[in-house]
């Protein structure tokens, strides 16, 4: 295990062993001490890695890299040891308050824990006399960060798919990106992009087209570590065609304005390779503004630099990987020599499939089938596929100039990763397949019960989890394939090669283990996955599954798998895709009291009262389950965070009361409800308003009951989460409601004064609700309601005038006027209708509109809508199945909008309440292809 992913370990454990000591549990005597002493030797170890990090390059390759080696494995083996020891008091304690008559076995327990703890107070003892011993630092178990070359631009002859980007770049290096004086100041153009999708090789033809060689004065420049100091001089340099200065002889300023100085009154055209991060704001100043239409372009693999190179008249072009039929050439350009053109070609649809438009990889891949499968005649050429994960994990001379620059590339994103935690959370992804859509929600959660990262209060910002997964979106690591209609992220995946690197630093070191054909790599398993129905069974799992820590199962797991009298430590238990999964095996299930995640599916129809016996339980997700009736104890669970499905709640109004005592303390964590269905009866409403804690909930109405006064109490309750306390609270409270049983006055008696950050409505709405039009803080409404919206709730929407974000669902719309100033905050805008009938937009309306959605695959021409009153459109995006003529209608008016907005088109239209990600719903927008291994770039995958 590499030294950042086992410093996350150590950081994690001692704060458990905190933890076990604050408690006082009656373990033993001298736990106490035992406790503190081994709490503070992780300590120290954990302090001396992360010195020994930033010292790892300059001592990398010495002498005593073996005996380094060593004794990084010996830290990881004491501290796995001791992660058992902690998890098995905490299993046991718990245990023994599930339990009445176990007295003796708990004793004996003890007394194994005692020695266990002496044991392990003694290891730790010895392995610091050992490091003392030998003097070798304890934290150099990675490989210091590879350094890339400046470019990552294939040879010219290999350049595949880059005629339409460039023609699109072309349009906005020239004159026609602007209008009056903004036509004649600088624009800044950001390239962004994983790296090897050919950034540097676009950025070039640029700079080498006659429109860029019609500049009076040029330069490139990388700026891949190197100092501002050293970036502004090169640019001197290549505009004034002279020899700048030393560094030693000026400063930054002077750099500054000598550049400057140069650029005044002068068209430029600079290129920028490689930006990184606060680099801009260093040296942006030094660019003149002008009035002659000059340019800036920059490369870089981050979405916030692309952001922050901004200037009055900026556009950033997220770079687009290769289709099926571009990347199908350019992989044979490479793996096939000019004289076998004729010859039947190799298979090369799984290569395809794992190098996922990257242009790097194909090329890559493609010299390595060429030099080392000896294609036409080797007898593995078709199944080179197969040797791409051996070959680069392990350096051999027969491959290395073929795919080291695919390595040094894969190598170069995960070692930029400086934070211990984000690598640990970046290498879990391998824990789901490939082209897999990873929802955002089960992913943060998994992490946090994982103890990758630190749970927060309930309201805490930043949230640590969706940080690092910001964090990885930012770095093009992972790829967003679906939004919310607040504009989040709801689903992602990996890259085809990133998805191979993961899987290779997991397993080598020993992160997760994957069950292939029915084996195991390793034996000492903490993170079990399988995946594609590889289900195992009979003796051939030669595993102690009492350690394992997650499980994760994709199709069939089989019966020794689904054995869960063989589990103890379980943490994370994800079984929604489990195909053979039953009510028969949750009954063991229920014992395992170290659970914090519980995800479930398959046959599942119930669950058993022993469910209240997880006590540590943080998410109970059962949306892929048949349960509809949940017990009122499962809501009484002490660290339920998240509670996810469709359900009604056993009425038991004896136990009521004394749920709301419960519900009202501050025991009670529940944030997210989604959600439960209420017919009017006592019960969930009763319990709901007294729900501190909420943050979200989602609430169905069905069909009345024959007693309507439980209405009542969920209006009241409604009211009650609603509530504005005039604090300066702006924490993210979300309602999602389903009226359409309601009674026809329910949404009209809700009153002001009140607060929600998000507001889903689904049901026929007449008019729109006061209570909505006086909602503080509303950033996000979506309103489904058929047959059609009414012209005067649609004119009531324009009183809302700090939302953000707004869908309407119906068959069609009255009609109606968004006057000037309407909406003046509105991002976004989203039309679903079966009737393309839209409203009239007037000129200053809708002033800083970035996205248009017309979801209409009805939809014929422009329908009457002018885009260009909206001066910050960004994107349109259109129903999948429009006329082509329609397509064609809406990029040549994009083509004439000033901003050059992106016409995008989605390949599933989600008609749910506004695309929470808690629900099963796919929305995706349509690459150049689509189809089996096709990829969808849901941001920037324009139609043309």
């Amino acid at each position: 295990m590499e030294a950042a992913l086992l410093s996350v370990l150590l950081k994690n454990l001692a704060s458990r062993m905190l933890s076990l000591v604050d408690q006082k549990y009656n373990l033993y005597k001298g736990f106490e001490g035992d406790a503190k002493f081994l709490t503070m030797e992780l300590a120290m170890i954990h302090g001396a890695i992360d010195e020994g990090l930033s010292a790892a390059a300059t001592t990398a390759g010495n002498r005593g890299s073996s005996v380094l080696h060593l004794s990084i494995e010996e830290i990881r083996d004491l501290a796995r040891d001791m992660e058992d020891c902690v998890d098995r008091i905490v299993y046991h304690e718990t245990r023994e308050q599930q339990a009445s008559r176990i007295a003796r076995p708990l004793n004996f327990a003890r007394l194994q824990l005692a020695k266990e703890m002496q044991r392990l107070r003694k290891r730790a003892e010895e392995a610091k006399e050992r490091r003392e011993r030998y003097t070798v630092p304890v934290v150099l178990g990675q490989s210091p960060p590879t350094t890339l070359g400046d470019g990552e631009s294939p040879q010219q002859a290999e350049l595949v798919g880059i005629d339409g980007p460039r023609e699109e770049l072309l349009a906005h290096l020239g004159e026609a990106g602007g209008e009056g004086e903004k036509k004649k100041t600088l624009k800044v153009i950001s390239i962004v992009g994983f790296r090897g999708l050919g950034k540097t090789a676009l950025a070039r033809e640029l700079y080498n087209s006659d429109l860029g060689q019609s500049f009076s004065k040029r330069a490139w420049v990388s700026a891949a570590h190197r100092s501002p100091m050293e970036v502004l001089m090169d640019i001197i340099r290549q505009v004034s065609k002279t020899t700048a200065s030393d560094a030693s002889a000026v400063d930054l300023h002077q750099l500054n304005a000598a550049l400057g100085d140069q650029l005044t009154n002068s068209r430029y055209f600079i290129v920028i390779d490689d930006m990184q991060r606060d680099l801009w704001s260093t040296i942006g100043s030094a660019f003149p503004k002008d009035g002659f239409s000059s340019r800036i372009v920059v490369t870089t693999t981050m979405q916030s630099v692309a952001k922050a190179c901004r200037s009055a008249n900026s556009y950033v072009y997220k770079i687009r990987r290769l289709d099926k039929r571009q990347s199908k050439t350019l992989f044979l350009n490479n793996a096939c020599p000019e004289e076998y053109s004729d010859y039947p070609q190799p298979d090369s649809a799984q290569i395809l499939k794992k190098c996922d438009g990257q242009a790097l990889a194909l090329v890559t891949v493609g010299k390595f089938v060429l030099e080392n499968m000896e294609w036409p005649t080797g007898a593995n050429c078709n199944n080179a596929h197969n040797y791409l994960r051996h070959h680069l994990e392990n350096k051999s001379e027969n491959c290395e100039d073929a795919l080291q620059r695919m390595r040094q590339v894969l190598i170069h994103h995960y070692s930029m990763l400086s934070d211990h935690a984000l690598r640990a959370c970046f290498l879990y992804v391998g824990m789901f397949p490939s082209g897999y859509p990873i929802r955002r929600k089960r992913l943060l959660r998994r992490w946090s019960a994982e103890g990758f990262v630190e749970a927060l209060p309930s309201g805490s910002t930043p949230d640590p989890a969706a940080e690092n997964f910001n964090n990885l979106i930012d770095r093009n690591i992972i790829q967003p394939i679906a939004l919310s209609s607040n504009e989040e992220v709801k689903t992602c995946q990996t890259y085809g090669m990133m998805r191979e690197f993961i899987l290779l630093r997991s397993i080598s070191q020993d992160f997760i283990s994957f069950c292939d054909d029915g084996k195991l790599q390793y034996q000492h398993v903490r993170r079990l996955c399988l995946q594609n129905n590889t289900a195992v069974d009979g003796g051939s799992l030669d595993i102690d599954l009492s350690l394992v820590r997650s499980l994760v199962v994709f199709g069939k797991a089989g019966k020794t798998i689904l054995n869960f009298k063989k589990y103890r430590l379980l943490r994370v238990l994800d079984l929604e895709e489990c195909t053979d999964l039953d009510d028969n095996h949750l009954g063991h299930v229920c014992k395992l009291f170290l659970l914090r995640y519980l995800s479930l599916g398959g046959k599942v129809t119930t669950l058993p009262e022993e469910i209240t016996k997880l006590k540590l339980l943080e998410t109970l997700d059962l949306k892929k389950t048949g349960v509809n009736i949940l017990s009122t104890e499962v809501i009484k669970l002490p660290h339920l965070t998240n509670l996810l499905g469709k359900f009604k709640l056993l009425n038991k109004a004896k136990r009521i009361n004394e749920l709301q005592k419960f519900l009202s303390s501050v025991n009670c964590r529940l944030q997210t409800l989604t959600g439960f269905i209420t017919d009017g009866s006592e019960g969930f409403p009763e319990l709901m308003g007294h729900m501190k804690q909420l943050r979200k909930v989602k609430v169905w109405c069905t069909e009345l009951s024959s007693s309507s006064s439980g209405f009542t109490n969920l209006q009241n309750a409604i009211q009650n989460f609603i509530h504005d306390e005039n604090s300066a609270s702006n924490d993210p409270r979300s309602l999602s409601l389903n009226f359409d049983n309601c009674p026809e006055d329910f949404l009209y008696k809700l009153k002001a004064q009140c607060y929600l950050r998000s507001l889903k409505l689904h049901g026929k709405l007449l008019k729109l609700p006061q209570f909505v039009v006086q909602l503080r803080g509303l950033q996000e409404l979506c309103i489904s309601s058929s047959p059609k919206l009414s012209a005067g709730l649609l004119s009531a929407l324009s009183n809302l005038r700090k939302l953000k974000y707004l869908k309407l669902i119906a068959d069609e719309l009255d009609k109606f006027i968004i006057k000037d100033n309407g909406l003046p905050s509105l991002l976004s805008l989203c039309f679903v209708l079966i009737r393309p009938t839209f409203p009239v937009m007037k000129e200053n309306a809708l002033r800083f509109l970035k996205s248009l959605h017309l979801l209409c695959e009805n939809l014929d021409g422009l329908s009457g809508i002018n885009i260009n009153g909206l001066k910050r459109l960004e994107e349109v995006i259109l129903h999948a199945n429009v006329k082509e003529t329609t397509q064609v209608a809406w990029e040549s008016a994009a083509m004439e909008h000033p901003n050059r907005p992106k016409v995008l088109v989605l390949e599933k239209v989600d008609l749910t309440d506004g695309g929470h990600e808690e629900d099963e719903s796919t929305v995706a927008l349509q690459g150049q292809e689509l189809g089996n291994g096709a990829q969808i770039d849901e941001l920037n995958n324009a139609t043309k």
